[in-house]
């Protein structure tokens, strides 16, 4: 959403409709002119706040919120506050009960006037919460990368006073499908919340299939709540329990077995309450995302899921697992999007200047010849014999040149990288590590994403602008030489971080927060007045 001079366009794609497109030329509601004492009190009320200042005395200080004319759009507006904790929303800021009882006290024309700034800020407030998020993504993580497009609260105002307020409150937040899911899980899990939880937390002692005693029974009534199991009495971990161990372990990115491990013990004894945080903070990331088009045809990564798919209208077209990041400071996966235009075959590998003077220069520092795959580069890209180079005469801040792997079955790239190209240098790339994609926890890149299976996901991609993708591919491939091949269709790339996530048929997954990230977003939520449902009243 852009703002543009006065006026906005909001377009939501419903098949091809724009929904929303309104500007200030439109008519005001008719209404006569505002007694001095309300407009007044209006004035005073807004202090400094210029832009409101300027709204309210173009249309001379006419209610908009607070008049008899105004029923409509206020019932809408005190619903919409009323509806604002099933957001995940800090309620606190919009107070509706305290609007409420402001309305039921003002006696006159300046209790009115004040009473009306605090609607228009009530409302403003909360359309921008709902729509674009209560934080600011970079300073709740420096590893979110997103910039997220605030409304323009004038074109708020213009639709409010001219369109129907009760459709604009309702088209607000986000049009994802996984948003209403999420919320649709959300009460849910409040619901079950409120008739006392999940059970009791089972003893983090490995259960496996054929098991009897009262851990087996604490298992069945825990997946029983959590609506893996049909209600039964047995006591022996049978088929059944195995059956609804596999399906909760498939939907928690554990390793599919049916057998109660420690691990998949530690996630089905993640309280609900703790999965209503993830809930709320995935809610606030689609906000981030209101503006961000996903394309028809779009690579999907979520980190927490070490996965990489390609989506064609909402469809999982390919799947592959992926390694991301290490869980250190400086090597986190980012989150951001771009354009994926081009993939290189054969790559060759330039060493990051990070990993260059940290982990490289202090080995050639004792052993010239040390990491001897690796050559030597100037400013100019040219090869420099090791013996020209006294790596001990220089420091990591002083290191002139760069370190670079040619193309080769031990690169670290692999056969081939993905490009989009950005900011951050991260990309997606084959790996002669293979090993590494038979763990469950996946986290061990600098911060690029490593692809399990890379060929694949070549020819996937490439079956879009040959009817041989493959021979395409293994043309370039069997040259040995390091070849650029550009997409004819530069290709949305999201990398994201959702730990609750509704599949495409609207089964809820969820992951563990390996970098710690959810958990800071709904502590920054917290502080911003966001708080858990009180289902117990």
């Amino acid at each position: 959403m852009r703002g543009d001079g006065l006026g906005w366009t909001r377009g939501r794609k419903v098949g091809a409709a724009v929904v929303l497109s309104l500007t200030l030329g439109l008519s005001p509601v008719a209404a006569q002119e505002a007694p001095a004492p309300f407009a007044q009190a209006v004035a005073v009320a807004l202090g400094g706040d210029q832009v409101l200042s300027s709204y309210y005395a173009a249309r001379d200080h006419r209610t908009l919120w607070t008049g008899p004319q105004d029923a409509a759009r206020r019932a809408a507006l005190f619903s919409a506050l009323d509806g604002a904790a099933a957001h995940g929303l800090p309620i606190a800021r919009y107070d509706a009960a305290a609007l409420r009882a402001a309305f039921a006290a003002a006696v006159t024309e300046g209790d009115r006037g004040r009473l009306e700034v605090r609607m228009t800020r009530a409302f403003l407030t909360y359309a921008s919460d709902v729509a674009t998020g209560v934080l600011d993504p970079e300073k709740a993580d420096p590893g979110i990368h997103r910039t997220v497009t605030r409304l323009d609260p004038l074109a708020l105002l213009a639709v409010v006073e001219a369109g129907d307020a009760q459709k604009l409150l309702r088209e607000l937040p986000p049009d994802a499908p996984e948003y209403a899911r999420l919320m649709k899980e959300k009460l849910q899990i409040e619901s079950q919340i409120a008739k006392g939880g999940w059970g009791e937390a089972l003893p983090l002692a490995p259960l496996q299939p054929g098991a009897e005693g009262a851990n087996v029974v604490r298992l069945r009534d825990r997946l029983v709540a959590m609506g893996y199991l049909r209600h039964s009495v047995t006591a022996v971990y049978d088929r059944e329990v195995q059956a609804a161990v596999q399906r909760f372990q498939i939907d928690h990115g554990l390793t599919a077995d049916g057998e109660a491990d420690v691990e998949t013990l530690a996630e089905i004894n993640v309280t609900p309450e703790e999965r209503v945080k993830s809930i709320v903070v995935a809610m606030e990331r689609l906000r981030w995302m209101h503006d961000v088009e996903r394309g028809a045809r779009h690579i999907w990564v979520n980190l927490p899921d070490f996965t990489a798919k390609i989506v064609d209208h909402g469809k999982v077209t390919f799947q592959t697992r992926s390694v991301i990041g290490k869980n250190v400071p400086d090597q986190r996966s980012p989150e951001f999007s771009d354009e994926m235009d081009h993939m290189v075959i054969n790559p060759s590998w330039g060493v990051p200047r990070s990993i260059i003077v940290k982990e490289y220069l202090p080995l050639l520092q004792r052993n010239p010849n040390a990491v001897s795959h690796l050559q030597v580069i100037d400013r100019n890209g040219r090869v420099v014999p090791r013996g020209a180079v006294n790596f001990a005469s220089y420091s990591a801040r002083s290191f002139p040149f760069g370190l670079r792997q040619p193309p080769s079955d031990g690169n670290a790239l692999g056969k081939v990288k993905f490009m989009f190209p950005n900011p951050y240098n991260i990309y997606l790339h084959d790996t002669p590590a293979k090993d590494l994609f038979d763990h469950e926890v996946r986290a061990y890149s600098h911060g690029c994403i490593r692809l399990g299976d890379p060929f694949d996901f070549a020819y996937a991609l490439l079956a879009a602008q040959s009817d041989d993708p493959k021979g395409l591919f293994h043309a370039h491939l069997d040259s040995d030489r390091e070849t650029v091949v550009r997409f004819e269709e530069k290709l949305p790339v999201h990398l994201v971080y959702f730990t609750a996530w509704p599949t495409a048929k609207g089964e809820m997954t969820y992951r563990r927060d390996i970098y710690g990230r959810d958990a800071r977003i709904f502590e920054a939520l917290t502080e911003a007045g966001v708080a858990l449902v009180d289902v117990q009243g």
